[in-house]
């Protein structure tokens, strides 16, 4: 599996409030990458002919999400899109030629099935800790180490590596931390041992962390979001990042993969 590389930043919005972080987020990301912010809002409103009240309140939702992720990040290449469809289909869809989703509430859905790394963040500040990486055994914990290395690097710092076991698990637990970062060829990495229950201990760390990076899942093959997965989606104070990796490249579509291409947003 690989983490893409190409492709735009994707920010699903709905809500000018709770989304603000996510749209920050975004902007940042997109920006330090050197690629485009797609802010997408998932019209569910009543199938006006033209552009009815319903449409342009959701318009106006995305121009506004634009214009704060122009403001918080200036030279960001932002560009809205409103689309037809359901919020968590439509961003799944999008996850396949994107190199990142941003979302600033759990939607279940799309950070458990997603094509490319899910960052999920309801936090009003931007977190100025370091980029933490949560690594298991699974093949997940490669992933998202590399993700942090890379995202850190970014951002001018060292990401750390952490691992969570139980007490007595202690020479276990830096087997897996010497296999992760050997396997993800993290040399540079701050590595940490802690002793506890995974889900409680990582919403912890979540509490310093500038980022959280982790995989969806243990070492399961379930669509599902593990347990740990799930319980830091649903209680993180910062923002979190869900690992997702394709064997594809960036941008492969399957036959009979529906796709959505988005145009600018204008008014007919």
């Amino acid at each position: 599996m690989q983490i893409p590389s190409q492709g735009p930043v994707v920010v699903g919005v709905g809500d000018p409030v709770t989304d603000a972080a996510a749209v920050r987020l975004a902007a940042r990301e997109a920006r330090s990458r050197g690629r485009v912010l797609q802010v997408v809002h998932a019209f569910t409103g009543p199938g006006d002919a033209g552009w009815g009240p319903a449409r342009r309140i959701a318009a106006q939702l995305v121009d506004e999400a634009v214009s704060t992720a122009q403001r918080s990040t200036p030279g960001v290449d932002a560009r809205p899109h409103l689309v037809d469809g359901s919020p968590g289909r439509l961003l799944l869809r999008l996850s396949r030629g994107a190199v990142l989703v941003v979302l600033g509430g759990p939607l279940v859905e799309v950070v458990a099935r997603a094509w490319c790394p899910v960052a999920v963040t309801r936090a009003q500040r931007t977190p100025s800790g370091p980029v933490v990486a949560a690594v298991d055994a699974s093949p997940y914990a490669v992933l998202a180490l590399r993700f942090a290395v890379e995202t850190a690097g970014r951002r001018g710092g060292t990401a750390h590596a952490v691992h969570v076991t139980e007490p007595g698990r202690e020479a276990d637990g830096e087997r897996v931390l010497d296999e992760v970062t050997a396997r993800a060829g993290a040399t540079a990495v701050r590595r940490r041992l802690l002793i506890g229950s995974p889900g409680a201990t990582l919403v912890g760390v979540s509490r310093r962390a500038g980022l959280l990076v982790l995989g969806p899942r243990g070492g399961h093959t379930s669509a599902r979001l593990g347990t740990v997965a799930d319980e830091v989606l649903r209680r993180a104070a910062g923002p979190a990042v869900f690992v997702h990796g394709v064997r594809h490249p960036a941008g492969f579509v399957k036959p009979g993969d529906e796709v959505p291409v988005l145009l600018p947003l204008t008014p007919t």
